[in-house]
């Protein structure tokens, strides 16, 4: 009997997350949601906004109309700005970006975070110092040296490996911006 505790722990402990999920009107239930045909719905849209730590990047890949992208099948590795890198950004600049008018500017921005067809772990990084293809450009990533931790371009990452069924996110404390 003993021996069963654990793992009842393990199980609540697991599955929790879904118990607790809130559900917004016209949702079908967290439970419903988990599983779509066998798939499960922690994409790298889910597990982002489930963070609360990217709140505007989520917007802004909303009025981008990338998200079904982002959903895809995959692997994705996101160097996710925080909502405290926007903050960074120039007064106005986000509110500007989100313009319909500036939809492109906008898509080039988000895209400047995401890496397509690699799951780049901190593990797979460690070490070393590579370029990597972007969706819209090159992205210098360095990860040799252990006190500083991994940097992309001129952003260090914050938090690594945020697991999701298509990819990986990592969050920066900056937004990386394409080159002109």
């Amino acid at each position: 009997m003993k021996s069963l505790l654990p793992l009842g722990a393990a199980f609540l402990l697991l599955t929790l997350p879904v118990m607790a999920a809130p559900q917004t009107e016209g949702e079908a239930p967290a439970q419903e949601r988990a599983s779509i045909g066998n798939q499960p719905t922690n994409d790298l849209i889910d597990v982002a906004n489930h963070s609360g730590a990217f709140r505007t990047l989520m917007e802004a890949a909303a009025a981008a109309g990338i998200e079904d992208d982002l959903r895809g099948e995959g692997p994705h590795t996101i160097f996710a700005p925080t909502d405290a890198a926007f903050a960074k950004l120039p007064a106005g600049t986000v509110d500007r970006l989100m313009e319909p008018e500036n939809r492109g500017e906008l898509v080039s921005l988000i895209r400047m975070h995401v890496i397509a067809g690699e799951k780049l772990t901190t593990a797979d990084l460690a070490g070393q110092q590579l370029t990597a293809q972007t969706l819209n450009g090159p992205l210098a990533i360095d990860a040799s040296d252990a006190i500083t931790g991994v940097r992309v371009n001129d952003a260090s990452v914050t938090l690594t490996d945020i697991e999701a069924s298509n990819g990986v996110i990592h969050a920066i404390d900056t937004v990386l911006l394409p080159a002109n």
